[in-house]
Formats: C-alpha cells, sequence, structure tokens
C-alpha cells in the first residue's frame, strides 16, 4: 500500500517504553475499584468512593509530611467523618467500615502487592505489573492496631493527580508540533497551534494573577527578591519560546515554498490549504505570546519598583522616632562607634556654597518699584473709596442686580448663575455681562455666605452691599460653587454658582 504513511514508520521506537507507560495508568486502577463499589450512606445517598479514596491519599501524604508515623483506620475515619459530616449521614462504626475498604482496596488483605495484567505491545507478551500504593507502617500491640503509610507507588500516584510543570506545557507543545511538521501531519500541527493558543490564554490569566499578587503581597524586602527572581525567571522562559515560536514560523513558510516549488499544492491542495492555516494561526498564537513578554517586562520595571517604592514609604511612616532612635540609644548602653552609625542616617548632609556663573544668564525676576502695583485678582470692594461719586453709582448698581436676583428667583430661574444669566439674555440685560461689576457682586456675596438678616459686623448703610442687602428683608441668602466655569463673554469668565434663598419666619 502506497501513501499510507506506514513505510517510514518505526514501529520499535513507538512502543518503546509501553511497560512503564501502562505502569503508570495502573496506579489508578484502585481509584476506579472503588467507584464500582456501590456504597451509601444512613440515608440511602450513593457515597462517592472514589474521591474519598484519592482524599484517603491526600491524607496520608499529609501526616507522612508531619512525620506522624501512628496512622490506621481510626485515624482516617476520624479524618473522613470531618470532612464530609455536611454531606453524609453515617453513624462512627459506618465511618470506620468506609476507611478499612479504602484501605484494603489500596492495600490487600492477603498482603501480597496489587497486580495489573495487560498485553505488551513492545514485548509481544502478555505481562503482569505489581505495585503497591500503602504499606505497613507499625504495628500497635496493646490495642492490636495497625498503622499505615504511602509506599513509593502511592507517592507517585499522589505526584499524578497534580500538574508540577505546567508552565513548561508550551515547550512541550513546541517540541511536538516541530515533530509534527516534520512528519507532514499537518491536521494533528493545527490541533497542537489550538492547544498552544489554549496554553497562551492560561498563562495571561496567571500573568493577571500575579501583578495582583505582587502588588497585595509584597510586604517585606525578602519577598519581593523572591517576586523579582520568579519574573526573572518567567521572562527567560517566554524568550525561549519566542525564539522558538520564530523558528517554528520560518519552518513552516520553508515547508510552504518547497510545496509550491514543487508543484505539489496542486497536487495536494489539501495538504496546502492545510499549511497556510497553521500559517496564520501560529502568527496569532505568537503575537498573542509576545504579549505575555511585553507584560512581564512591565511587571519588572514598573509595578515590581512600584511594590518596593511603597514598601520604602510605608516604612517612612511607620518609623517612630522616640521609640526606634531616641529608646535605643538612651536604654542600650552602645559603645561609640555603634553610636555613630545609629545617628549618621540623620545627620545632615554636607552643604558648599557654590556660585555658578550661569546663574548670571539665568532668567530675572524683575519687578519695578513704585507705588501703584498691579493687583492681579478681582477687585475688592473698599470702604474707603475716595471717589465718593463712583460709590454710589456702584451701590445703585448692586441694588439693581439684587432687583434683578430675586426677580429671576420668584421665576424660579435663580436657583444656579448660569440660570440667573439665561434669565438675563431672556429680559434685554446682556449688557450686564459686558461690566466688571457683575462679577465682583457675585464673588464678595460668595465671599460673605450665608448673608443672614440681622446679623452683620457694621453699619449696612455705610457699605457697598447695604442698599443690595437690605431688599432681602428677612431672607437668607445662601452662594457656593457649583461645577464649571460660565463664560458668556471674551473678557471675563467666573465659576459656576449654586444660589438659595430661605424664609426666616420667627425674625418676621
Amino acid at each position: 500500500m502506497e501513501g499510507n504513511g506506514l513505510d517510514n514508520l518505526d514501529v520499535a521506537e513507538l512502543t518503546s517504553g509501553f511497560r512503564d507507560r501502562m505502569r503508570r495508568l495502573a496506579l489508578f486502577d484502585p481509584l476506579y475499584e472503588l467507584d464500582r463499589k456501590r456504597e451509601v450512606d444512613d440515608a440511602n445517598n450513593p457515597i462517592d468512593m472514589k474521591g474519598l479514596g484519592l482524599l484517603t491519599l491526600l491524607f496520608f501524604f499529609e501526616q507522612k509530611l508531619m512525620r506522624q508515623y501512628k496512622t490506621g483506620v481510626k485515624q482516617l475515619a476520624q479524618f473522613l467523618q470531618e470532612v464530609t459530616k455536611s454531606q453524609y449521614i453515617i453513624v462512627d462504626s459506618g465511618y470506620e467500615k468506609i476507611a478499612r475498604t479504602i484501605i484494603q482496596t489500596f492495600r490487600p488483605t492477603t498482603g501480597k502487592k496489587r497486580s495489573y495484567s495487560f498485553y505488551n505491545w513492545e514485548q509481544n507478551h502478555q505481562d503482569d505489573i505489581e505495585y503497591s500504593i500503602l504499606k505497613a507502617n507499625n504495628f500497635d500491640v496493646k490495642t492490636n492496631t495497625q498503622f499505615y503509610t504511602l509506599d513509593e507507588d502511592g507517592l507517585e500516584l499522589i505526584f499524578a493527580t497534580k500538574e508540577f510543570y505546567s508552565e513548561f506545557q508550551l515547550s512541550i507543545n513546541q517540541l511536538m508540533l516541530r515533530k509534527q511538521l516534520d512528519k507532514g501531519e499537518f491536521k494533528g500541527a493545527l490541533r497542537q497551534i489550538n492547544e498552544m493558543r489554549i496554553d497562551v490564554e492560561s498563562l495571561d490569566e496567571r500573568m493577571v494573577k500575579l501583578k495582583h499578587e505582587i502588588k497585595r503581597s509584597i510586604v517585606s524586602e525578602e519577598t519581593f527578591e523572591r517576586y523579582k527572581s520568579l519574573l526573572d525567571d518567567i521572562y527567560r522562559r517566554l524568550e525561549r519560546e519566542d525564539e522558538e515560536f520564530r523558528e517554528l514560523r520560518q519552518f513552516v513558510k520553508e515547508t510552504r515554498e518547497r510545496l509550491y516549488a514543487q508543484d505539489t499544492h496542486q497536487k495536494e491542495r489539501k495538504s496546502y490549504e492545510l499549511v497556510l492555516k497553521i500559517i496564520r494561526e501560529l502568527e496569532i498564537v505568537h503575537y498573542e505570546h509576545s504579549r505575555l513578554l511585553e507584560q512581564t517586562y512591565s511587571l519588572k520595571n514598573t509595578t515590581l519598583i512600584t511594590a518596593q517604592e511603597s514598601l520604602y514609604y510605608i516604612g517612612i511612616q511607620s518609623f517612630n522616632f522616640d521609640q526606634d532612635l531616641v529608646s535605643r540609644i538612651t536604654s542600650t548602653p552602645l559603645p561609640f562607634e555603634a553610636l555613630k552609625g545609629t545617628l549618621h542616617p540623620f545627620l545632615k548632609v554636607e552643604e558648599n556654597k557654590q556660585w555658578s556663573p550661569f546663574s548670571v544668564l539665568a532668567e530675572q525676576n524683575i519687578t519695578e518699584e513704585r507705588e501703584e502695583k498691579v493687583e492681579q485678582h478681582f477687585i475688592e470692594a473698599s470702604e474707603q473709596e475716595n471717589d465718593e461719586k463712583y460709590r454710589k453709582w456702584l451701590m445703585v448698581r448692586y441694588r439693581e442686580l439684587m432687583e434683578l436676583f430675586l426677580k429671576a428667583w420668584d421665576n424660579e430661574s435663580g436657583k444656579t448663575l448660569s440660570q440667573l444669566i439665561a434669565f438675563l439674555e431672556e429680559n434685554d440685560q446682556v449688557n450686564l455681562l459686558e461690566q466688571r461689576y457683575f462679577y465682583d457682586f457675585w464673588l464678595i456675596l460668595h465671599q460673605r455666605s450665608p448673608i443672614i438678616p440681622g446679623i452683620v459686623d457694621e453699619d449696612e448703610s455705610k457699605t457697598l452691599l447695604g442698599d443690595a442687602l437690605a431688599l432681602l428683608g428677612n431672607r437668607t441668602l445662601s452662594i457656593q460653587e457649583g461645577n464649571g466655569v460660565i463664560q458668556r463673554v471674551s473678557r471675563y469668565s467666573i465659576q459656576e454658582m449654586n444660589m438659595n434663598v430661605e424664609e426666616n419666619d420667627e425674625l418676621s
């Protein structure tokens, strides 16, 4: 048969290590044997025996870590009861029965190791594997109690249920992709790229979690160094993966060019289309992976440094001068050298006064010495105006403004300064917006707010606002800053203000 891809297939290499692979599968057989047991609790609810079997392995593993060597059926039953008491209704003797069943499944009562039969396709004969999950550890003669611990195969089974090297999964997929491309297995290669895309997405999620963890967890210089070392390792691994991505893309492009040069793309159009799709998908995955490199670089150079700086400022804020310095010096008799070293960080830095010739060329702050100075703020309403005529004119203008405001307030158009300005525009009073005193009036009222009737510091008849405030009668005027800036004319602008007038019945 031609074109079936079996001519160059090395069967001996493919089946190499078949017994070891089957042995790893055999380690899971006790868990599936437990799953086939139809145990129920006192309420006739099915019991997850396979899950309890894995809990048992984890329990014995924890006991081994804690160097607790006296672990038997009773201790296991107490553990299972504590974990499952909210799920199952089982009496104490029932838990001991379950614990004994699980232990006997992992370690048969015959004392022999568990065995697993299979056909060895590497040696072409029926084969058997023996393995031991639990082994006897000790025996208490007084209580006639047997204790157990995990055997080497049990430890291997525990490790097999946890993926310790998930960070290398992408590198493994890259190696498998190259192998598939070498063999021309384009469909499998496309599937491998999809798996790589999932790996990159999971790495991206882990990087986001790591970013938050760094901001939350750096509380000492030791944790900072640990995260710094971790980020350095991640960055180096991502760099190696990025280099492998570049080589893979170049290899795929060369494959496409070879197929095109040999006119194979016309004979095997489907394979050629797969190669083109592989190129596109590989570029997408490589782009997403490059973003991981950027994120890691950002974590190293921004987030990590920021966390270190925050750690520094936390230390400054928590420093107590009396307790951390004065108390240590006065309560502990220190030698002169140690005292000097303790005080050195707090001594004033040496200063040398120097004059640079470049200061001659620096920008100079030139001010004229004259009696009349330019004011950079709004004109204050002075009560000692020399120009009595201007003073009386201003009092009339302020009274007119107050009359217009109260009229707008009665028409519900004076709650804000912008509403009042709109009211003035509607009543042909827009010329007031061109006058400086209009803006000074509201700024002065804002300074004096709240304006309460009967409570003044001086005789109202002598102030610029006297006639205007008299129009309020028994009402209280309050003015507060609002949001935004109002500018109806090019020359003046003013902050938005919120106005409120309240009646005071008790003063009437």
